[in-house]
């Protein structure tokens, strides 16, 4: 059975939100609603309380708080649990954010505990027993025409913040209390079945990059598939012998292992001032770690000038260098490397590698991605933390160096087959995107009253 449209309808006599059903009211939430913004830390103090913290991350994730869920241990005053402590049916949203599109994201308490605690940077919603169901209300906060009132209502340029005033002043449609329950009910079941699609999309992705993981690491470590090798002209490899390093085992006999400061030469660079105008805005790409999602680097977020260039640490790359980020967080997972597309310069979180002539560029960047997880804990092995990778290291160790030809062919082989799982991943990727619009699609049809779920059964 398909939702169909109500009966009747009236103007709801807000603007952006049109007609709703003849029997629904509209109000402003504080009528059904109390409503609290916590001022909880995550300290622990030796006067205090032990207490189990729900914090911003917890409701950012989920759509749900129960005491089964890793929360984090603190402590907090008597007064600050009786005001701040958890109930069944309770709201939990976002109140400050770097993002305003992440103001009011809501999770609902569905199961709680004396000692659960609602942490800062959040805010309580009760709704009423006899007015307003929870999930209910989940629901129409997850709802984009509802929730707009509250990113609208936000304040601030580099943090956002949700004044406590307009979480009350906030209009909401309201169904009988029966008729909400059976619409939380649908939306439950619904949104349950399109998150379980997400999670086996999500599943596929990460096989398709497990694929494309091994594909690389095996190319560059034992050479071509023999077919594919024939087709190039080349010769394949049969016999094999050890690399002398020990994470990577053995390659073809006929290949020479070297270390990197052998084969690249290495660079940093550098920031400008920021106190010099003239420094920025300029037509020359500056990468730095957020412009290093992609394998490929053609454009950045910011751009410097010529004149920057030359009254600065950073200096230009050519075309077809291997650009790696050697500080930043990322590094706890992953090494990020790219090939630049166009001349750009670089900061001080990044290094650029340039061949002296022995080796593709493309070929190294493709190993390093091949291998990944082994180099990062070779490349960073001195590092105080993790998040920094030491110069030395990454020059240091060592590389299987193909005949320049082979190189050429596995970067050609490995730039065709990645380019087919990429498409895949993408073609997956729009797929949840999809899945995702829908479901905020149906949410706000449901709960805004454009469709009618009364009669809708399990």
């Amino acid at each position: 059975m398909r939702p169909t449209a109500y009966p009747a309808y009236k103007e709801s006599g807000v603007a952006w939100l049109g007609e709703v059903p003849e029997h629904w009211e509209v109000k402003r939430l504080k009528t059904s609603a109390a409503y609290r913004v916590s001022n909880v830390d995550k300290l622990t103090k030796e006067d205090e309380f032990p207490v189990r913290l729900c914090n911003y991350t917890d409701v950012y994730y989920h759509d749900h708080i129960n005491p089964d869920m890793e929360l984090m241990e603190a402590t907090a005053t008597s007064e600050e649990i009786q005001r701040f402590g958890l109930k069944v049916d309770d709201i939990v949203i976002t109140k400050d954010s770097e993002d305003w599109r992440d103001i009011a994201v809501p999770a609902h308490v569905e199961a709680t505990k004396p000692n659960l605690v609602c942490g800062y940077h959040l805010a309580i919603i009760t709704p009423s027993a006899a007015l307003l169901n929870g999930k209910f209300l989940l629901r129409s906060f997850q709802s984009c025409a509802i929730n707009q009132q509250f990113q609208i209502a936000a304040s601030g340029v580099t943090r956002y913040g949700l004044p406590k005033s307009s979480i009350g002043e906030a209009v909401i449609p309201i169904p009988p209390l029966s008729e909400q329950t059976r619409i939380a009910d649908f939306l439950d079941r619904e949104t349950g079945r399109i998150d379980t699609l997400v999670a086996k999309k999500r599943a596929l992705i990460g096989l398709l990059k497990e694929k494309r993981s091994a594909l690389i690491s095996r190319t560059v470590t034992r050479g071509l598939p023999a077919e594919v090798a024939h087709g190039f002209g080349l010769e394949p490899h049969t016999r094999f012998k050890d690399s002398g390093i020990e994470w990577l085992g053995e390659v073809p006999e006929g290949w020479e292992v070297k270390r990197l400061k052998y084969l690249f030469r290495c660079f940093g660079g550098g920031t400008p001032s920021k106190a010099n105008p003239a420094f920025w805005e300029g037509d020359i790409p500056w990468v730095s770690p957020k412009d290093m999602s992609k394998k490929t680097v053609s454009d950045t977020e910011d751009h410097i000038s010529k004149e920057a260039v030359f009254e600065s640490a950073t200096r230009m790359v050519s075309i077809g260098a291997t650009l790696v980020v050697v500080r930043s967080g990322i590094l706890k997972h992953t090494i990020p490397v790219a090939t630049n597309l166009v001349p750009v310069t670089i900061n001080q979180d990044m290094k650029a590698l340039v061949s002296t002539g022995a080796v593709e560029n493309s070929y190294l960047s493709y190993f390093i991605e091949g291998h990944n997880k082994s180099l990062l804990d070779v490349w960073s092995k001195n590092s105080c933390t993790v998040e920094s990778i030491e110069s030395n290291c990454m020059l240091d160790s060592m590389l299987p160096v193909p005949s320049l030809p082979e190189q050429t062919a596995i970067a050609a082989f490995l730039d065709r087959e990645t380019a087919r799982i990429d498409r895949l991943e993408e073609k997956v990727e729009a797929a949840i995107e999809r899945l995702r619009e829908y479901r905020t699609a149906l949410i706000t049809a449901a709960v805004t009253g454009k469709i009618d779920v009364r009669e809708e059964v399990p």
